[in-house]
């Protein structure tokens, strides 16, 4: 086989099921392998972000690696953004960038494409992966291939692999992959034994999940473990979603000063909180209203466990909940835990529409036809998108860059094949939007929920004096049609219903529904995350 199929058929093997791409020359040759092999499918977007929002979203639903591939220099550089929000909430994208050949490397003329040097490119995206590799040394390559997948798939984080035009068609040996190094089986024990230790001496002790228990695939068995430890069960703000399937005890997601005042004192005062899998960012634990004392706390997240001032290393995730399980097996599932109660029951009335009438036309809907994916971008839709029902969500809660819902809905739907709702607002809309323009060709139809009050209204509440945060009316209902799809413009809570129920019953394109919101309505959840955020940066008790 030669080196385009030796790499292809290596990432199916590591759990890839499909690649998002754009081509350009210097990854022509690697794109005719993919079409004319199959061995996985192709998508093609219109724009390099997308093409790493899409890989991610499909990553993070699939609990497995996901591939963009693009060009060399204004391809690979134009996707950094995507790659580093990635990298940033541990989501395991494979990159693919074509490369210079070697005999164009020293021709002494400057490439199209080139940044400083040939090798900026590869430089910058060490930066933003956790392994990389140039496939220039054929001899090599089967190794080089098999490590940087196993690093994407052990640390859950994006990798990059340049391969050189000419090196495409050259033979190639099959990759191997490398099997995983198992932990110490003393020292898992030992960490076992003192995290059961703790719990049971806690007063109050609480269970807060992650991001990484859905990267590694441990929704089912942390639900399990959360019944027979008998502990409540929050996410924090980058895990809304998680456990949406499952019969975990699970209270809601923790937001300090913005959350519940039930749940922010349940996770304060807690005298053992295991954070399982939890990214310390300042979204999750931030904006507490009294400071979390992590000394006092069981921290299993980067392949290790730290417990007050030590710390067990390597001591991955899977193993130890698996170990906590064998541990616990024989223990009864404790009572049940009232589930949270999201607000429902839209009154269809000529009002003008709030996020939270959203939220509510949503949860009714989700009451009709069952729970849906979503995809949301950043601002107050996110923040909208707590007072749905739980269900399965891949929002950039710690990395917050825009643009990354409609190209993550369009992920969802190629990774799981079930119809996405996305939200999105209208700054979001104006960078990724037009990719819905590739729906028809691919059969794909999301919903897309379009907040548009015409402004940058999260950065509004930090800057309100400023003008530069309004944005002009551009119509995007009307430009619907010419990109294949339905389109809706609606200012009222009927017209929201009504659009809402039409779209759910028109399948096969996709259906906007652009939702004319006042400006100065905001959720509560996002008014209070904003306040405690401007009291935090400005120093405030």
């Amino acid at each position: 086989m030669n080196t385009a199929e030796a790499l292809l058929h290596a990432l199916k093997d590591h759990g890839a099921r499909q690649i998002f791409g754009i081509p350009g020359d210097f990854v022509l040759a690697f794109f005719k392998v993919i079409e004319e092999s199959g061995i996985l499918p192709l998508y093609t977007l219109s724009h390099e972000p997308a093409v790493g929002f899409a890989a991610d979203a499909a990553a993070r639903f699939n609990c497995a690696i996901s591939v963009a591939s693009v060009t060399y220099g204004a391809g690979a550089l134009n996707m950094v953004n995507p790659v580093a929000a990635a990298y940033a909430e541990k989501s395991p994208v494979v990159v693919i960038s074509g490369g210079p050949g070697e005999g164009e490397s020293h021709a002494g003329l400057l490439l199209h494409h080139q940044a400083k040097t040939v090798d900026s490119q590869f430089e910058i995206y060490k930066e933003v992966t956790c392994d990389q590799t140039r496939l220039d040394d054929l001899r090599r390559a089967p190794e080089d291939i098999a490590r940087v997948l196993a690093s994407c798939r052990t640390d859950s984080r994006p990798v990059y692999i340049e391969l050189p035009r000419d090196k495409v068609f050259e033979p190639c040996r099959p990759v191997t992959p490398v099997k995983p190094i198992p932990p110490d089986p003393d020292a898992l024990e030992a960490c076992v034994d003192e995290i059961l230790l703790r719990l049971a001496k806690a007063r109050s002790p609480v269970l807060m999940v992650g991001i990484e228990i859905r990267r590694y695939n441990l929704e089912d068995k942390v639900a399990e473990m959360a019944r027979k430890l008998g502990l409540p069960v929050v996410t924090g703000f980058m895990g809304r979603g998680l456990l949406a399937d499952s019969d975990a005890p699970l209270l809601g997601t923790y937001m300090g000063m913005a959350g519940t005042a039930e749940i922010t004192r349940l996770v304060e005062e807690s005298d053992a909180l295991l954070l399982l899998g939890v990214i310390l960012s300042d979204t999750n634990l931030g904006v507490s209203e009294q400071q979390i004392d992590l000394r006092r706390s069981i921290q299993a997240l980067e392949g290790c466990v730290s417990l007050g001032y030590h710390t067990y290393p390597h001591i991955p995730l899977n193993s130890l909940v698996d170990a906590l399980l064998e541990r616990l097996k024989d223990r009864a599932d404790a009572k049940g835990t009232p589930k949270p109660v999201y607000p429902r029951g839209l009154k269809a009335d000529d009002q003008p529409v709030t996020p939270t009438d959203i939220a509510k036309c949503v949860n009714d809907l989700m009451d009709r036809v069952g729970r849906m994916p979503m995809a949301v971008d950043v601002g107050d839709c996110m923040f909208t998108a707590l007072d749905m029902e739980n269900t399965d969500l891949v929002a950039p809660g710690y990395y917050a860059s825009m643009g990354f819902g409609v190209p993550a809905g369009l992920g969802i739907q190629v990774a799981t094949g079930r119809r996405p709702l996305v939200l999105v607002g209208d700054g979001a809309f104006q960078m990724t939007g037009w990719e819905l323009g590739n729906c028809r060709h691919y059969g794909w139809d999301p919903i897309v929920l379009l907040f548009n009050n015409c402004s940058w209204e999260m950065l509004r509440t930090f800057q309100p004096e400023s003008k530069f945060n309004e944005r002009d009316e551009w119509g995007f209902a009307q430009m619907a049609e010419g990109l294949g799809g339905t389109g809706i413009r609606v200012r009222t809570r009927r017209e929201l219903q009504e659009a809402l129920t039409r779209a759910t019953a028109d399948r096969g394109k996709f259906q906007l529904i652009e939702i004319m919101i006042p400006r100065g309505a905001l959720s509560k959840t996002m008014l209070r995350f904003t306040e405690a955020m401007k009291r935090l940066q400005g120093g405030e008790e």
